[in-house]
């Protein structure tokens, strides 16, 4: 099964680099659209429901229903993947709203929200290999790389409802 994993390698180097530097590119491109719904809450609440999807994962394969864990990890990639796009098509056509908070819950915020973008760049690469040993069959490999993959995405998801929480009285 290692062979049938390696023609996956290419793709996973290809995208743990083009995702983020695609977006950090489309972040530099503004469209004059005016979206027709307010997508902040809405991809704060498809990170939320990531985290549960990725908990409800974790304590299915553990009562040992690997199908279920199946469809419910490619529905965490399918919400994330559905989170991305919502959050470059809302900078691309709106203007980033600033944090006023003040006191020591600045830096509160921006240590959660500095940590949030370097794990989600970071989580990319995680996620695609605990998936293809995953599909591969290779239990033991992806059950060593799932053991970090969890926090890191769980954290992912959790800390960006926290990140729209906090910033969202000042929309």
């Amino acid at each position: 099964m290692e062979t049938n994993s390696k023609k996956y390698n290419k793709w996973i180097v290809i995208l743990s680099i083009a995702i983020p530097v695609v977006v950090a590119i489309l972040f530099g491109v503004k469209v004059d659209v005016e979206l027709p719904v307010f997508l902040p809450p809405i991809y704060a609440t498809i990170n939320a429901i990531t985290a549960i999807v990725l908990v409800a994962a974790v304590v299915v394969v553990k009562k040992g229903n690997i199908q279920l864990h199946e469809k419910l990890m490619k529905t965490a990639i399918i919400l994330s993947v559905l989170f991305l796009v919502l959050y470059v098509a809302y900078h691309m056509t709106s203007t980033s709203t600033k944090f006023r908070g003040e006191g020591v819950i600045i830096y509160f915020y921006y240590s959660i929200l500095i940590s949030h973008i370097i794990l989600s760049i970071a989580v990319i690469p995680f996620v695609l290999i605990t998936f293809v040993r995953g599909i591969t069959n290779q239990v033991e490999l992806h059950k060593k790389i799932a053991k970090i993959t969890f926090p890191l995405w769980l954290y992912v998801a959790v800390s960006g409802v926290v990140v729209y929480l906090m910033i969202s009285p000042y929309y």
